[in-house]
């Protein structure tokens, strides 16, 4: 187990150093950060200014080796545009990211394992095949679409929900929806296969022959070991939520590390860019990794030897 553990974070410090080097790289070659904050007025020698002032004119792996040194002391470096630590305005706006995302999966949770429990204990039924039907719409939809059709509906003609802004509980119902009905088909599919597994496996046969009730059955038995991968995909879909929320947070105005980020992207603030992007990778490299060794805790067959 310590080996395989220790395999994996090797793994996920690789994936982290080199999404870090690629961000870097990339923001860096697309967007001169001294052109976008000298503004479209700028004059050559004014660019050089800035460039010179901060360090921009030193070789890329000079500079690479500088943030990645600040990175690792929690220094994300400044914002050119904000005049402020980049670490404080993430700070500012995860809360808003990170309550959007919890919300996001809790919804996914409760919509998939009802009707993933359903779906595994009577296959082919109505409700199985509406499960079914609301998984294959909410992997086909993209979430932008789903998005857009609740403000239409709720917001402009129901008037019932808030379009735009977190400052209210009510503001984050629409937005939960859209991401979670995007998140929440693998998780029903998930479930219900996994059900469908231990419900024909011997223990849950026996446990009906003692003359256990059903629901007792599904839900003590089956449900508990059925479930394992379930918490592990959960925490994988909560790193996707809490980085993949850029469209959502734009649409719907949230200031949250989305909606930062997309600004930062605008006006060409790489510094806030690179921090977005290597801070979403630590926290999806570290949830892959606590999922990959609490389903190699619970199941030793898939340990490394």
């Amino acid at each position: 187990m310590l080996r395989y553990a220790a395999y994996r974070l090797l793994t996920a410090f690789a994936v982290l150093v080199t999404v870090s080097i690629l961000a870097f790289v990339l923001t860096e070659a697309s967007v001169d950060p001294a052109a976008a904050l000298a503004g479209s007025d700028a004059t050559a020698s004014d660019i050089a200014r800035i460039r010179q002032s901060y360090g921009l004119d030193r070789p890329m792996p000079e500079r690479y080796l500088a943030w990645a040194g600040r990175a690792v002391r929690g220094d994300l470096g400044q914002s050119l545009h904000y005049k402020q630590p980049v670490m404080t305005l993430i700070a500012e706006r995860l809360p808003t990211t990170a309550i959007l995302a919890l919300c996001a999966i809790t919804f996914a949770i409760a919509l998939a394992l009802p009707l993933g429990i359903a779906g595994a204990i009577a296959p082919g039924s109505f409700v199985d095949r509406l499960g079914m039907a609301v998984a294959v719409f909410g992997q086909a939809v993209p979430s932008f679409w789903t998005s857009l059709v609740l403000i239409v509906v709720f917001g402009v003609d129901l008037g019932w929900l808030p379009i735009s802004g977190s400052d209210t509980p009510r503001a984050f119902v629409m937005p939960t929806i859209a991401l979670g009905l995007f998140t929440m088909p693998v998780l029903l599919r998930l479930t219900r296969a996994g059900m469908r597994d231990v419900m024909d496996s011997e223990y849950v046969r026996a446990a009906r022959a003692r003359g256990l009730r059903s629901a007792r059955v599904i839900l003590k038995h089956a449900l508990r070991n059925a479930a394992m991968p379930l918490v592990a995909i959960a925490a994988v879909q909560f790193g996707y939520l809490l980085g993949g929320s850029i469209v959502t947070e734009q649409i719907f105005a949230m200031h949250g590390v989305g909606y930062l980020a997309w600004q930062a992207i605008l006006i060409g603030d790489t510094a806030i860019v690179q921090a977005i992007v290597l801070l979403m990778t630590l926290v999806y490299a570290v949830l892959t990794l606590g999922s990959d060794i609490l389903n190699a805790w619970f199941d030793p067959r898939i340990r490394i030897a």
